[in-house]
């Protein structure tokens, strides 16, 4: 496990400007496209705005304007998610680009990035998209079942039985779903680096999890933990400097003597830090897991199918020696150095 892990922060270390330079870009696109359609969504609502906002003083909102108001930013919603589905698929066809590239210690660029990453996202959405199909489908039918006769049974009685099924029901599923997604994980980086598409993808992510799945389902959650936990000390110190320059508008506005212009400044420089934050954050949240994974898959193969010595080819082909460019995958799976 600090094989892996070591490998996944020399890796983000030694190939930050191409990794982080093409997950800053899609998430720049990403911005750009939802900004694009939330102005769009706002002008053309302007009447709805104002049938729901702009009323004489003790005068409610007509119901159905607030749901028409809300209906409009239905279209907005669903492109935020098709935005971000395909953001995580272009993340995850990257980490696994660049892992390839690391184990034989050869150099890349932004644009080489991009171009594997996006030549890949199709396979590797498809994977994503399947994975999340079959592991979540089962818990989406129960919900379907269970949500109307939770509604249609609730007299005030009780809690109805249908909610002690739905409760049952997700508790137990939890751990198959947690296998299937185990089973799946290294999927993204099959597509990626054989070249194959999802359904086949899938199916090789299974055979090379298979034997070892509670090693790579332990250090794919300490991977994940890891994440999570620099992401948030790397967002905590924006939303402090967010909280500082806020707190003296709320101090004034809680007195009375509020100064509009100084609560707008505050606002803005909240809104400010906690965006830089989430996004220098979400850099190494959404990376280093799928670096790891990348790695996984690579260590999987070393120790299964004899990698070493395909690697050892590549990097003697590419003129990359171990003492120019040591490669971040873990060596010891087969006692063999891997550049």
């Amino acid at each position: 496990m600090s094989e892996i892990l070591n490998g996944a922060f020399t890796t983000f270390r030694r190939y930050a400007k191409p990794l982080i330079g093409v997950m800053l870009a899609v998430q720049a696109v990403g911005v750009m496209i939802m900004v694009a359609a939330i102005g769009v969504t706002v002008a053309v609502t302007q009447d709805r705005f104002a049938a729901v906002l702009d009323l004489p003083p003790g005068e409610d909102a007509d119901g159905a304007d607030v749901a028409a108001l809300v209906l409009s930013f239905i279209p907005a919603a669903v492109l935020l998610l098709v935005v971000v589905t395909l953001g995580a698929a272009m993340i995850a066809a990257l980490c696994p680009a660049v892992v390839q590239e690391a184990v034989v210690g050869r150099p890349t660029t932004f644009v080489a990035m991009w171009s594997r990453a996006w030549s890949r996202m199709p396979s590797v959405l498809g994977t994503l998209l399947l994975t999340g199909l079959i592991v979540g489908g089962p818990i989406l039918v129960l919900y379907a079942v269970c949500i109307p006769l939770i509604v249609v049974s609730a007299d005030g009685s009780g809690p109805p039985p249908a909610l002690a099924l739905l409760i049952l029901g997700a508790f137990l599923y939890m751990p198959v779903a947690v296998w299937l997604m185990t089973r799946f994980s290294l999927a993204p980086a099959v597509a990626v680096c054989e070249g194959l598409g999802p359904v086949a993808s899938m199916r090789r992510s299974s055979q090379l999890v298979s034997g070892g799945w509670w090693r790579v389902f332990g250090i794919s959650l300490v991977g994940s933990i890891v994440a999570g936990a620099i992401g948030y000390a790397i967002q905590l110190p924006f939303g402090l400097v967010g909280m500082v320059s806020l707190f003296p508008a709320i101090t004034e506005s809680s007195e009375g003597n509020a100064d509009p212009e100084r609560i707008i400044v505050g606002l803005v420089v909240y809104a400010i830090a906690v965006l830089v934050g989430g996004v220098l954050s979400s850099l190494f949240q959404y990376g280093f897991p799928s670096l790891v994974n990348a790695l996984l898959y690579v260590d999987l193969r070393m120790r299964k199918e004899n990698l070493a010595e395909a690697l050892i080819a590549t990097a003697a082909a590419a003129g990359a020696a171990a003492t120019d460019a040591p490669a971040p995958a873990p060596a010891s799976a087969t006692g063999t150095e891997a550049s």
